[in-house]
């Protein structure tokens, strides 16, 4: 998948046919789970070059859809994905993007629909497909959401062409407010793909794997319920396990700031001139994010994982 390329004019045309500036959240997005984006019994999704973007590079945001997360929802929808998609082309930190989006709940406190996927799109199909997301609101007092799932379905059931062909890896980002889980069952396995495997997998065994093939980040919601109460925990945590890709959000209005200067700096261009090329209070916010991100090239020739 990939086809096509996005156009600012579809995307007006795509919000006055919606009329989402009208819409409350919950009527931006699904209110059940789509089938189409169940990830059970999905063999593969695909992010293939193709004649409109011949050198693809796969980028996949997971957002966490459980009930503390309702304003980044919000907001991404109405701003943050024409921000998101308009800035990496104007920017280009990578080629021809291909955008898959996620939906992430807590499979452990029992969610229906712990994982949702859409596929890897470049034109309006990623906002129509991130509508059909299912806001299920979800989660439980674990103090985290299963965004290791991203992790596995990343690392075992996508397919793309930016590492396959050229070695390039793709970008995973998860976003939440929550500590990162621990291990990943293999009943959880079997209830949200629909099989099970021989074990159980720590979360160290998943990043593991889907670094393999793609940059994996995390930004931690500021302005979550649960990291306001927890924040230093939080960030101890995601620091264990990510290091310098556990990115800070001050402001979930700037996702998508954040985002893309994130896969800049990871690409080697200089913290202070991603940041002065922002204005403002998205400099700022920017700038706590990605200050501490080492750019996946050393200037030695040295890759980093």
């Amino acid at each position: 998948m990939g086809s096509g390329r996005w156009d600012a004019d579809d995307w007006k045309a795509y919000k006055t046919t919606t009329r989402m500036d009208s819409k409350k959240v919950d009527d931006i997005y699904n209110k059940a789970l789509d089938i189409l984006l169940d990830p059970k019994d999905v063999r593969i999704r695909e992010s293939r070059d193709s004649e409109d973007n011949p050198n693809s590079n796969a980028i996949i945001i997971a957002l966490d859809v459980t009930g503390s997360m309702s304003s980044v929802l919000d907001d991404m929808a109405r701003n943050g994905l024409k921000t998101l998609v308009t800035e990496i082309y104007d920017r280009k930190p990578v080629s021809d993007p291909h955008i898959m989006c996620m939906g992430v709940g807590d499979v452990e406190a029992g969610d229906r629909a712990p994982l949702q996927v859409t596929q890897f799109e470049a034109d309006i199909r990623i906002a129509e497909q991130l509508a059909k997301i299912y806001l299920e609101m979800g989660g439980g007092g674990n103090c985290h959401e299963s965004y290791h799932l991203p992790w596995y379905f990343a690392a075992m059931h996508t397919s793309i062409d930016c590492f396959e062909k050229r070695g390039k890896k793709g970008y995973l980002f998860t976003v939440g407010d929550e500590q990162p889980p621990r291990e990943l069952l293999a009943k959880h396995i079997e209830k949200v793909l629909g099989y099970l495997p021989q074990a159980d997998l720590t979360a160290n065994d998943i990043l593991t794997m889907a670094s393999r093939s793609y940059h994996v980040f995390h930004l931690m919601v500021a302005q979550g319920s649960h990291f306001k109460f927890h924040r230093d925990t939080t960030v101890k945590e995601w620091t264990e396990i990510l290091g310098q890709r556990a990115l800070v959000l001050d402001d979930y209005t700037k996702l998508a700031e954040v985002v893309v200067s994130a896969i800049q700096v990871n690409e080697g261009i200089d913290v202070d001139t991603v940041v002065k090329s922002w204005d403002g209070s998205t400099a700022l916010t920017v700038r706590t994010a990605v200050k501490g991100i080492v750019p996946h090239v050393a200037s030695e020739g040295i890759v980093v994982l």
